[in-house]
């Protein structure tokens, strides 16, 4: 029986979902104790968008149920990384934004990510990273719009 040669597009792919896979696991050794990388994400997602969200704003944002954000919220919450609040305008609904010891533990996960970051991209220079780029985005981009 021979094995068909993958196309370009399954080679990328496939080296992708590994990269995406050792990138997850070597990350998640390094984050401060307590902090999961989906409590990151959601950290680092309200740190740099500066305003509040709503808990289905931040599952559509991450491609997850309402419930599985609205437990991830819980915990960050009860960890003290995020400020949950009514919405003054809409009773029924809920407003996150992140606190200063949200801001604070998501800089010192930066601050544990950085050596593994830098690693994953040792010789690797910048011009190769900068036309990486345009066809990562435009894979997510095309995944994004399937949804």
């Amino acid at each position: 029986m021979t094995q068909s040669t993958p196309t370009l597009a399954e080679a990328l792919f496939s080296e992708l979902l590994t990269v995406d896979q050792l990138a997850r696991l070597k990350l998640a050794k390094v984050l401060p104790k307590g902090m999961e990388l989906s409590h990151f994400l959601v950290l680092n997602h309200l740190a740099l968008s500066h305003e509040e969200r709503s808990p289905g704003q931040l599952a559509n944002t991450f491609h997850l149920t309402r419930g599985a954000m609205t437990n991830t919220l819980t915990k960050l919450e009860w960890l003290g990384w995020v400020h949950i609040r009514p919405d003054w305008d809409d009773a029924r609904r809920k407003m996150v934004s992140i606190s200063p010891a949200g801001i604070s533990v998501r800089d010192a996960a930066f601050s544990s990510m950085a050596p593994v970051i830098a690693d994953a991209f040792r010789g690797i220079d910048d011009e190769k990273v900068r036309a990486a780029l345009p066809v990562l985005r435009a894979i997510r981009q095309n995944l994004t719009n399937e949804d």
